[in-house]
């Protein structure tokens, strides 16, 4: 062993080469002399997450997310994982964030409300209204249907006022044309021959019925 260490530096006494490099060890040095880097702080994602909402409309289902720190007053907002909308410091922490959502930009506002001490409430209007009055009267106005077709699930859905089709959030090329007993409304899915049938219920309240047929075979219609 003294004979490794005079090979090394005849100058050092015995033993100092390994003290040197237990030393060297603690100290963090590599063998470039520099301390290695340390690594990032890890982040806190979605710490101040207060809300999450899913909102159905004709080209999707939308996830909307909403962070709030009550400290900072920072508010961001997230729409199907996209941040839309980041504000780091707000001197109010309470207050209202708009922004739109879906395909046809419809208005999405979230409104932060005191509710006592540091506890807040969120609520979500969608056109200006509250995200279940705007649901109720979606489920009035449109028809939605959900199969599987070639593997992949399908989201159909039928806007009555317009009699616009979407699949999966593509607005749907269609042809329509008049029937003895009321309307049918054509397009395809891939290979699949796809119809909307309209005809009247007879009754006022139920007023036209609309009903979806894929290949023949008639689909049963979901309540979102």
């Amino acid at each position: 062993m003294r004979r490794a260490l005079a090979q090394t530096d005849p100058l050092l006494p015995p033993g100092a080469a390994a003290i040197l490099g237990a030393e060297t060890r603690r100290s963090g040095i590599g063998e470039s002399g520099q301390p290695p880097r340390e690594p990032p702080p890890p982040q806190d994602t979605m710490a101040d997450l207060v809300a999450v909402w899913e909102v159905a409309l004709s080209d999707g289902v939308h996830k909307i997310e909403f962070e709030h720190g009550t400290t900072s007053g920072k508010r961001v907002v997230y729409v199907d994982g996209k941040e839309i909308v980041r504000k780091e410091w707000m001197f109010k922490l309470v207050g209202k964030e708009t922004f739109t959502v879906g395909e046809a930009n419809n208005k999405a506002t979230i409104n932060i409300d005191a509710v006592s001490g540091f506890a807040y409430e969120y609520t979500l209007e969608i056109n200006g209204k509250s995200l279940k009055k705007y649901m109720e009267n979606r489920s009035k106005t449109t028809n939605t249907w959900v199969l599987a077709l070639d593997g992949n699930d399908c989201r159909i859905v039928l806007e009555k006022d317009t009699m616009d089709i979407w699949c999966n959030g593509k607005k749907m090329e269609t042809a329509g044309e008049f029937v003895e007993d009321g309307t049918e409304t054509h397009f395809s899915i891939g290979n699949h021959d796809c119809c909307i049938k309209a005809v009247s219920s007879g009754k006022r309240r139920e007023g036209i019925i609309h009903t979806l047929i894929v290949d023949n075979t008639e689909i049963a219609e979901v309540l979102e």
